[in-house]
């Protein structure tokens, strides 16, 4: 499928598939990546994700698109933030207890992840369509990232997780001193704390799955490219063990889990490894017209990039996320990333996917498809509850 192939498929319309059904979202914009779900108070689906024409150019965005209930088309996106001097990515949609609709985002300069502000805006829907009011800058750190939807705990407490792309001076963002963190908040978002992941080296996109009770394990990307690493809490999120491998391997690309019912922890990714290939590129923003004249990091954990991103696959664990024994294949591709074009026809990532149960037992999964645009797969309960039946030993 080539490009000019999907923008004729990007109507929002679903088509049938024998799990359930699938839509390619509308978009004004040729590049579309980092797809978000969250469901809405009146029980809307909201998809947001970034989009413009180069992920780092100041011309990247973050826009949504509402899916009401029971309609059989996306509707028309909507362009939620216009920084004109950073590129917009990574939004996570928040719906607090309060029943308020938060958007958080990033921002940062070209490549520089380690300059990266996390902005926060209220949400509102007015006529059917999402709208915006005014960012406000978190006041996190210089070089935070976010990925995952905040938990609250059972204090009330907001918890943010993050990825620090943590600066050092005169070296250039490589990914070489990312760590995993999660931000406090106890005043619904108007402040917050920091509280570092223990020996988080290259952990990054933190996904917390509540196990029920005060247990608690955390998903993790990896920056080495090797397996999808785990940490556990036992005091409700409060602390975090230190990361550990799981048996999944992992591209360096974004996963995203939930819990479903019977205690089977639902993971959504790319099950690659760089062991497993020898696709390399120099870097994410290797491509940016910005050139960066600083050294690369000499220390620090070894990034690797290039590593395909396909298949997109559904991971199953009935041992609270240690070991998956079930993986079903959501959709297949070359999975090639070596270049972040996505007008050429080079890029075939299906990748940065995430996932919501629904109250009728089926599962949502967004995803980016070739850069080009965001699918959605929506599978049915009966697909769900047969993957569920074959996962073994489900105990926490």
């Amino acid at each position: 499928m080539m490009p000019e192939d999907i923008a004729r498929t990007m109507t929002g319309k679903f088509e049938a598939r024998p799990d359930g059904r699938q839509a390619v979202l509308p978009a004004s914009t040729v590049q579309n990546h980092a797809a978000f779900l969250s469901r809405l108070p009146g029980g809307s689906l909201v998809c947001a994700w970034f989009g413009g024409t180069l992920e780092g150019k100041s011309d990247i965005s973050i826009h949504a698109a509402l899916l009401d209930p029971d309609a059989e088309a996306w509707g028309e996106a909507v362009r939620l933030t216009d920084d004109p001097d950073r590129s917009e990515q990574n939004p996570v949609i928040f719906v607090t207890p309060a029943g308020e609709i938060l958007l958080f985002n990033t921002a940062q300069p070209a490549g520089n992840q380690d300059e990266s502000r996390v902005f926060m805006r209220r949400l509102t829907l007015e006529g059917g369509r999402l709208a915006a009011a005014e960012a406000r800058d978190t006041g996190l750190p210089p070089g935070t990232f976010v990925r995952a939807a905040p938990y609250v705990r059972d204090d009330g407490a907001w918890c943010l997780p993050l990825f620090r792309c943590n600066p050092r001076p005169g070296i250039r963002w490589t990914g070489a001193f990312d760590t995993a963190a999660v931000a406090v908040s106890m005043d619904d978002g108007e402040s917050f704390e920091v509280v570092d992941i223990p020996g988080s080296e290259g952990a990054v996109h933190m996904t917390p799955v509540s196990l029920g009770g005060d247990e608690m394990i955390a998903l993790y990307r990896r920056r080495q490219a090797d397996f999808v690493h785990r940490s556990e809490s036992h005091d409700g999120g409060r602390s975090w063990s230190a990361p550990a491998p799981t048996d999944v391997p992992n591209n360096n690309s974004s996963v995203n889990a939930v819990r479903l019912e019977g205690n089977v922890v639902a993971m959504v990714c790319n099950p690659v490894s760089a062991a497993q290939s020898d696709a390399r590129r120099a870097s994410l923003y290797d491509e940016l017209e910005e050139k960066d004249g600083r050294p690369e990091a000499a220390e620090g954990c070894n990034p690797i990039w290039g590593v395909e991103r396909a298949p997109l696959t559904l991971c199953l664990s009935g041992d609270g996320g240690r070991t998956f024994p079930v993986r079903y294949t959501i959709e297949e591709s070359p999975g090639t990333c070596l270049t972040n074009n996505s007008l050429d026809g080079r890029n075939k990532e299906l990748s940065y996917p995430v996932l919501l149960p629904r109250a009728d037992g089926g599962l949502d999964i967004a995803y980016t498809l070739y850069r080009r645009a965001i699918r959605h797969v929506a599978l049915d309960a009966e697909t769900v509850a047969g993957l569920v039946a074959q996962v073994p030993d489900r105990r926490t």
